[in-house]
């Protein structure tokens, strides 16, 4: 595919090993809102210009259709890819706009299993962020305890970090969550480096309550 003067010029800024996403933000910052250019950098296929594309994208156009396109680009790189770039989504453009709110809360039973991490790392991000007061805890709960252990690891991740989060945010929850992990032993042999809070839910949660006491 032939690139645009434009999208050549900062195509080749940006597709190197020294490139952060400092450098991303700065350089979406001055294009600010351009969904053509963003399509182009987006059908190059190299992760880094994916990235500067959905932070420049207007997700006026953005619907289930093209988000399936989306995800079906992301299925394409290797696993840690395209987590980072469906939660750079999410994130950066899915988060923004009601109607794009309203298709995430849909996704519990996505055919996707990026669409379905996505609607389970929404809700945690609500908690992680303050927003406490949800109705559908229980309802949320009752999912984890029984599709947690059959789910495809990129949800496993993101339902075990609801659960984190109601654990950490809502008291009354707080033994559930951690009977969870207790029970399923997911993430127990998880090695992490040091200062950084393990996924396991009976150290998870104690870490992070104890944070909110200082």
């Amino acid at each position: 595919m032939k690139l645009s003067s434009k999208a050549q010029y900062i195509y080749n800024q940006i597709e190197n090993e020294a490139t952060k996403l400092g450098d991303l933000r700065k350089i979406a910052k001055e294009i600010n809102k351009d969904h053509t250019l963003a399509i182009e950098l987006w059908k190059t296929e190299k992760f880094l210009s994916r990235q500067l594309a959905i932070l420049i994208m207007d997700n006026k156009h953005l619907n289930q259709e093209l988000i399936d396109q989306l995800d079906n680009d992301i299925q394409q790189h290797e696993f840690d890819e395209r987590n980072h770039l469906m939660d750079w989504l999410m994130a950066n453009q899915l988060t923004k706009s009601k109607k794009l709110i309203s298709l995430m809360e849909s996704w519990n039973n996505s055919p996707s299993k990026l669409q379905r991490r996505v609607f389970w790392y929404y809700l945690a991000r609500l908690r992680w962020m303050g927003n406490t007061n949800q109705s559908n805890t229980e309802e949320l709960l009752d999912l984890i305890e029984k599709n947690l252990m059959i789910e495809e690891p990129e949800v496993q991740w993101a339902m075990n970090y609801t659960a984190g989060q109601i654990g950490k945010w809502q008291e009354k929850y707080r033994n559930r969550c951690i009977l969870i992990g207790e029970e399923t032993g997911l993430y127990k042999d998880e090695k992490v480096a040091k200062n950084c809070v393990p996924s396991y839910l009976p150290k998870f949660i104690p870490i992070e309550v104890a944070k909110l006491k200082k």
